[in-house]
């Protein structure tokens, strides 16, 4: 792959053949460094606002559009079906042609359709306009990742990578103050006040550099753009890295979605009975663990390293299953949601760093997001597999929620702990 071996995963999960490393450009100073930190926070939040916007408008789309609820449905389906064709196609063009370039147009895509979603006068429209929104969607995530961490020092990984992740609860909170505008604007201003997510285009367009070590490889192979191998070539050249990084992103995945799609209104609501207002309390107190876990977890990862961060959040996650499922008041329901989204999206905080240095460096843009997307694609069925055992168990929600949330927790931390010991294994004495 132009060079690059399969790589062979090193020390917290860092690749050893990933030449992943603190920026070398004498220019990018501390403020600069800030900056795309700040830029990368910001657009992967907008997105994720956007991208919450639809869920807690549906609805009112509906009724709008005058068509059923389950119609409109397919909004957050064909979003997320698309989102490995952007995870590649934006990776590719920004492993080719650089981060800087590709990050700042995908962003003014995934705003523009924002907007033009808010003016669609069909439903074939808007739910064709949503499709297209996963494309972006699906790009942005490994683009900024790979613009973060190839700029910035190698002892700023941790806490960036956390502080990147936290951008998607954090806009889950902003989406749902922005919800409380929803009878003075209605559901299409909610869409055009998302387009403002074109302030991340500016800001990186102005304070934010190339990453450097973009540069030195297009530097190095003297032109115009840095040719970029295809999906095959990734494939073929690191087939047990991509299997290993996919499964262990479903797994991820299906821990994530599996601890928020049916939590709030479905389990919350209609099992347990919790009145609207106190559902809104307690999801704005699990976004704000979520936060927390992720940049405690990052830190953390930078002091014993990204797989035994991410295996401790995992192994956390279990003993608190109980409370956060078995409960019914609302005091010790808030309890273990807090405990729960503190270490599931703790884990996740680390992932940006991990994939990273996981990465050939050819396809820095690529692989990350792609593996993460695919994984996504296959827990995209999480909520339908977490309805069905709930009906063939015939208890209720509530052990499907520890069944799915717990196999995945399990899975992710024997795959971390595994690949930790294959390396140690592997490593020459002395």
């Amino acid at each position: 792959m132009n060079g690059d071996a399969t790589a062979t995963i090193g020390p917290g999960g860092a690749s050893r053949a990933s030449g992943l490393g603190p920026a070398r450009d004498p220019a990018f100073d501390r403020a600069t460094a800030l900056h795309v930190v700040a830029a990368s926070l910001l657009a992967w939040l907008l997105d994720a606002c956007d991208f919450f916007i639809v869920l807690f408008t549906l609805d009112d789309v509906a009724h709008s559009f005058q068509v059923s609820l389950q119609s409109i449905l397919l909004a957050p389906t064909l979003t997320l079906l698309t989102r490995p064709i952007g995870a590649f196609l934006c990776g590719h063009a920004a492993d080719r042609y650089g981060r800087k370039p590709v990050m700042i147009a995908t962003i003014v895509v995934y705003s523009v359709i924002e907007i033009l979603s808010a003016f669609a006068p069909t439903v074939t429209v808007f739910l064709f306009l949503r499709a297209l929104f996963g494309v972006a969607l699906g790009g942005e995530w490994g683009v900024g990742t790979s613009l973060l961490m190839e700029s910035i020092p190698r002892s700023w990984r941790g806490t960036a990578s956390g502080i990147l992740q936290a951008g998607y609860p954090a806009g889950y909170l902003l989406a749902s103050l922005l919800f409380l505008l929803l009878p003075v604007v209605g559901w299409r201003g909610l869409f055009i006040l998302g387009g403002g997510a074109l302030v991340a285009a500016l800001y990186i367009w102005v304070r934010v550099p190339e990453s450097p070590e973009w540069l030195q490889r297009h530097r190095q192979q003297g032109t115009d753009a840095v040719r970029a191998p295809g999906l095959w070539s990734i494939v073929r050249n690191n087939a047990a890295l991509c299997l290993f990084a996919v499964t262990l992103m479903a797994a991820f995945n299906f821990m994530s979605h599996g601890s928020q799609d049916l939590y709030p209104k479905v389990f919350l609501g209609l099992e347990r009975g919790l009145p609207h207002p106190t559902i809104t309390l307690i999801v704005v107190l699990y976004n704000i663990a979520a936060i927390a876990g992720g940049l405690f977890f990052g830190v953390l990862s930078q002091k014993i390293g990204r797989q035994y961060s991410i295996a401790l959040a995992g192994i956390l996650t279990l003993p608190f299953l109980p409370l956060w499922a078995l409960s019914h008041s609302a005091f010790w329901l808030a309890a273990g949601a807090v405990c729960i989204q503190f270490c599931v999206q703790g884990a996740w905080g680390v992932v940006p760093a991990y994939l990273s240095e996981l990465s050939p460096p050819s396809v820095r843009a690529t692989f990350p997001g792609l593996a993460y997307q695919c994984g996504n694609l296959i827990a995209a069925g999480n909520a339908l597999l977490q309805t069905w055992i709930a009906a063939f168990l015939g208890t209720g929600l509530a052990p499907a929620l520890m069944l799915t949330v717990g196999g995945a927790a399990t899975v992710v931390v024997t795959l971390i702990l595994l690949n930790a010991t294959r390396y140690a294994r592997s490593r020459p004495i002395g």
